[in-house]
């Protein structure tokens, strides 16, 4: 069996795997990047997943200075106002709180993002060359029987 008869099977055996077990698909004429969509291989687009986790990591940065700049604003006008027996001194603490889980929130979005989108590009990165290695390993075995 040759590499590219090989590879064909395996792409038809993936695609029958799939079409059985998928629920939601874009329909094969739509013209989309779901399943039935022709002939294509499974593909990852490596510069599109780093383009999107940098900007998940840049924003996280300017959250990160820009949220703590506006939660101490905001924690030094409250404490100040309460000081001078002012209620909207508290309320401003109440803010700051709310700013301040807000932006944690948003942080851990982020680096979850940017982390899951590095770890996605590394596993298919590395089941890539188990397939490469399987592949090779079967047509190395043609050859020994």
């Amino acid at each position: 069996m040759s590499f590219e008869e090989e590879w064909a099977g395996l792409k038809r055996g993936a695609a029958e795997r799939q079409s059985a077990t998928r629920l939601n698909q874009v329909p094969p004429d739509s013209g989309g990047s779901g399943a039935g969509g022709g002939d294509a291989d499974l593909g990852v687009n490596h510069d599109k997943l780093g383009a999107i986790g940098h900007a998940a990591f840049e924003l996280h940065g300017r959250l990160l200075k820009d949220g703590d700049h506006a939660r101490a604003t905001t924690e030094q006008a409250g404490a100040s106002m309460s000081s001078s027996r002012f209620r909207t001194g508290g309320a401003l603490a109440t803010v700051q709180e709310t700013w301040s889980s807000q932006v944690s929130a948003l942080l851990d979005a982020c680096a979850h993002i940017s982390n899951h989108l590095d770890y996605s590009a590394a596993q298919h990165a590395k089941d890539d060359e188990e397939i490469r290695a399987s592949l090779a390993v079967s047509a190395i075995n043609t050859y020994f029987k």
